[in-house]
């Protein structure tokens, strides 16, 4: 299950809606082993695509030094969705790399809501789960 404060949720939503008709993507950092997402990272989508995302890998390599420099690690990585449902699509499974990072997607394809569900990636299965947001 993903706990996840209300304000690190509108932080998701805010990126998605303002990159739309582009996926957005990003990370939310936590403490290494606690599971707890806290700093939010708004990361730029490389591709510029409404349909695919890539981190840049130079801004990718300084965010991972700068969690690394903090005892961090990726709790959450995000990415929105901008046409299809929040599920994760066969390249999103393909690049999936941390194995114990919750993999969080963001629907916008309704402009009145915003779908997001989050997922456990593991050697290419995926497994969905609950998130409980906190006030």
């Amino acid at each position: 299950m993903l706990r996840i404060d209300q304000h690190l949720v509108d932080e998701m939503i805010a990126h998605a809606r303002a990159d739309h008709p582009d996926e957005a993507c990003g990370v939310i950092a936590g403490p290494e082993g606690s599971d707890e997402p806290r700093r939010f990272i708004k990361m730029v989508n490389a591709e510029r695509s409404p349909t695919f995302y890539r981190f840049d890998s130079a801004e990718q390599l300084a965010v991972w030094r700068e969690m690394d420099r903090r005892d961090e690690e990726p709790v959450v990585i995000y990415h929105s969705h901008t046409a299809t449902e929040a599920y994760p699509s066969r390249t999103d499974i393909s690049y999936a790399g941390e194995p114990d990072a919750h993999y969080v997607l963001l629907s916008t394809r309704d402009p009145e809501t915003t779908e997001i569900r989050s997922f456990r990636i593991v050697d290419g299965t995926v497994t969905e789960e609950e998130i409980e947001i906190r006030s």
